[in-house]
């Protein structure tokens, strides 16, 4: 589960990279916009789960917490409570950054609730100065899946839950579209999730596992950035286990892979997912270290390419890249399955895609440019460091 995509969460044609055929800058731009649907998602589970639609809430609770799990300000030392804490630190700290970077346009909030429990915290900023698109979301929810969902959240694909499965799940999930094309897009998730023994299986132990990731996802590549991005993940790994970063940084090339088009989504970074074979204490605090690293990792890249001089020609390369952008959320990614299965709100679930992309037909950038560096390191995932 990941990107790009839900609040939550948040592989083969290869292409001849010796063609000639450059952009058109001419080409028009396929503006991503996604109206409110008229009609919220049902699922026929024979016993019929029916899925809530989000309330509009007025202001921020002090937790989306119920009292049993750590909602009062006596009793907030479990898990889910520091993980809600740490998370909605996470978002203001990130929102926080942005704005200054941006010096003036701030972030849209919307802060909502579900009937059966939880909620969570959109906050969107469009058409600033720096970002064209940057969504950072927050949310606690509770409420029961059909074994579909289940299998998305779980990667599962053999293993058949009997019915509806009780579920609790709180995440961060951003996606950071700069406007310039030499400045990289940045997604990070990360989150807490556990199931209950469904109703039917008495006596099955309760599950729970962490998750998240955060990868850069360039038009150009300067190595410098890169070799900065990839270093602070390793950072943050290496003070838990040494073997993480090398670990989760194949786990992150092997996840964002576009398999009908034989090439990753960017260049990476850490991810990973149903994380449960260490202490749930030092997984929370590896989470909670990844999470803060996400500002240094990140916007002293931003500082450095948001002002870089581009022609029409760059902005067209950016536009189809992320046109794979949306291929891999709205395909392959996780996140976006499990928040659609199980009726999460629409506005979170695509607040990843980007306001524009483009694509063209039997697009081949020419050998030895740019471009062409760029997406030979998508289809050929290289070791930074």
């Amino acid at each position: 589960m990941a990107s790009h995509s839900s609040t939550l969460f948040a592989s083969p044609s290869s292409f001849n990279l010796s063609s000639s055929h450059r952009l058109n800058p001419s080409t028009k731009y396929v503006n991503l916009h996604f109206p409110r649907p008229i009609k919220r998602l049902h699922f026929d589970l024979r016993c019929s789960v029916a899925i809530e639609k989000e309330v509009p809430e007025t202001e921020r609770p002090f937790t989306f917490l119920r009292d049993s799990d750590g909602g009062t300000q006596s009793s907030s030392s479990s898990v889910r409570a520091r993980f809600e804490t740490m998370i909605r630190t996470a978002q203001d700290k990130v929102c926080e950054a942005i704005e200054t970077v941006e010096g003036g346009p701030k972030f849209k909030e919307d802060v909502w609730s579900r009937p059966g429990g939880g909620g969570g915290i959109s906050r969107v900023l469009q058409d600033g100065n720096v970002w064209e698109k940057a969504g950072v979301n927050v949310s606690v929810v509770y409420g029961v899946m059909p074994p579909e969902a289940y299998r998305a959240a779980k990667a599962a694909t053999s293993e058949q839950k009997p019915g509806p499965i009780p579920f609790f799940a709180a995440g961060i999930s951003s996606v950071l579209h700069p406007k310039n094309p030499f400045a990289p897009t940045l997604h990070f998730n990360y989150r807490y999730f556990e199931t209950d023994a469904p109703k039917d299986v008495p006596g099955a132990p309760r599950q729970w596992w962490f998750g998240g990731g955060t990868d850069l996802t360039p038009a150009y590549i300067f190595e410098e950035d890169v070799k900065h991005f990839h270093s602070v993940q390793k950072q943050a790994c290496d003070k838990f286990d040494p073997s993480f970063y090398p670990r989760f940084k194949k786990w992150c090339d092997d996840y964002f892979y576009i398999k009908h088009r034989d090439e990753r989504r960017g260049l990476g970074g850490i991810f990973f997912d149903d994380l449960n074979d260490y202490d749930q204490e030092m997984l929370l605090s590896f989470a909670t270290e990844c999470a803060s690293s996400v500002i240094p990792a990140y916007i002293p890249i931003i500082e450095k390419r948001k002002d870089t001089p581009f022609n029409e020609q760059h902005k067209a390369w950016q536009q189809l890249r992320r046109g794979r952008y949306v291929e891999f959320n709205l395909v392959y990614d996780r996140g976006t399955t499990f928040g659609l299965k199980t009726g999460g709100r629409i506005e979170s679930i695509l607040v990843s895609l980007p306001l524009s992309a483009r694509w063209e037909y039997d697009h081949k950038p020419e050998e030895g440019t740019e471009e062409w560096k760029l997406l030979d390191a998508c289809i050929n995932p290289k070791e930074w460091l």
